[in-house]
């Protein structure tokens, strides 16, 4: 492997890994805060790329906008999604066994596979980036990297510095950060811990909706693509631990790393690289890298 290559799929791990991180960060939130186990959470990252293949016609017409006003669009609109399934469906699950939080979380995947056959069919469809982020980068002679995925690895890094921020530095992560150690002592210091949970939960389905919508010109729109992404971000959860943002950083580029290097150098095995290596975690660190809020 000479010098260019080695550097594309470096770039390719990180940008696999950042995307992976945007979508696990959601999914960590909600199951290591809320304690909800959520396999719904991949249908939030497919409706996200088939928002921005359905949504940008009707903005450029109607907003007279492109690409970025399409993901503004979809954000806001997965907020509210993601606020009104935690009202109607999520805030009746806490105090219920895992066994009902899967079948009814499984449920609605079935639900939205099929809203999803309605409204848009069953067909593949390709996402167009915006003609200045369509362009490739020169590495050496004969090798070049897309612009394009240079913009998800940004977007990613800037969207995980800004949780960072939130959890860290403000009243409102402070707040999660104790509802997530003790719901009862909030709740009895007057924060309501209801309204807490839907707002982590709107912004969790915003996350992988905006991963899907920035994924959908790299990786096409089709049925179903939510389910692959939902057993992986699930290996990131476990290896990075349950409730943990820097966790979940640090494990999705570990994930990105192993899988794009696996799939180069030993592509007979590649499908179980990144199962060994949650398997190795299990075994050295069954709680995960880091414990929740780390």
């Amino acid at each position: 492997m000479d010098l260019a290559t080695f550097l594309v799929q470096c770039l390719n791990a990180i940008q696999y890994g950042l995307l992976l991180f945007l979508v696990a960060s959601g999914l960590t939130l909600i199951f290591g805060i809320m304690g909800v186990i959520n396999l719904a959470h991949g249908s939030f990252y497919m409706i996200g790329a088939y928002m921005a293949y359905a949504l940008a016609p009707g903005v450029q017409q109607v907003l007279g906008g492109g690409f970025f006003i399409t993901l503004l669009v979809g954000v806001v609109l997965s907020v509210l999604l993601g606020y009104v399934l935690e009202w109607v469906f999520f805030s009746y699950l806490y105090e219920r066994e895992h066994l009902q939080q899967v079948l009814m979380t499984y449920g609605l995947i079935l639900v939205f596979e099929e809203l999803r056959s309605i409204a848009v069919g069953d067909d593949v469809h390709g996402v167009t980036p915006p003609e200045w982020l369509s362009g490739s980068i020169a590495l050496g002679d004969l090798m070049s990297y897309p612009v394009y995925r240079l913009f998800i690895s940004a977007v990613c890094l800037g969207v995980a510095l800004a949780m960072w921020w939130v959890l860290a530095k403000t009243r409102l992560g402070m707040r999660i950060r104790a509802g997530a150690s003790n719901r009862e002592m909030v709740q009895a210091m007057g924060i309501n811990i209801r309204l807490l949970y839907r707002i982590v939960f709107a912004v969790g389905v915003a996350l992988a909706a905006l991963a899907g919508m920035i994924a959908a010109p790299v990786s096409s729109v089709y049925p179903g693509m939510g389910s692959s992404v939902l057993i992986i971000c699930f290996v990131v959860v476990v290896i990075g631990g349950i409730g943990s943002i820097k966790g979940a950083l640090v494990a999705a580029l570990l994930v990105g790393v192993v899988d794009t290097f696996g799939k180069v150098l030993v592509p007979s095995v590649a499908g179980l690289s990144v199962y060994l290596l949650m398997a190795a975690m299990l075994l050295w660190k069954p709680e995960g890298l880091f414990k929740a809020n780390g």
